[in-house]
């Protein structure tokens, strides 16, 4: 596993490549997406129940599926450890950029 010394980013713009960089193999991608939908349907059940444990399965089911994507496959640190608030964005935007066809899946 990479152990690179944590690089600073001077807007998210900046990050995001490297954040893609990160997450070049397709099964890390899809574990991060998976993660990530069930991540929201949790929300939704929170909503919907009011149950704030839906909150703490958002939480765990988003972590659980993108870690074992990065310490599995991608064989590195997820970027979460070192840039936890970039990273975040950068799973919403790589969702996003995946659900219109720009990321291959």
């Amino acid at each position: 596993m990479a152990g690179a010394p944590t690089r600073e980013f001077e807007s998210f713009a900046a990050f995001y490549p490297y954040y893609l960089s990160e997450h070049q193999d397709r099964t890390c991608r899809r574990l991060h997406f998976a993660g990530s939908t069930v991540a929201l349907l949790c929300l939704l059940m929170l909503v919907v129940t009011g149950s704030a444990w839906w909150l703490l399965g958002a939480v765990l089911s988003g972590y659980a599926f993108a870690w074992v994507g990065h310490f599995v496959f991608e064989k590195n640190r997820p970027a979460t450890f070192r840039h936890p608030f970039y990273s975040l964005m950068g799973d919403w935007v790589m969702y996003a950029d995946i659900l219109r066809g720009r990321i291959p899946f």
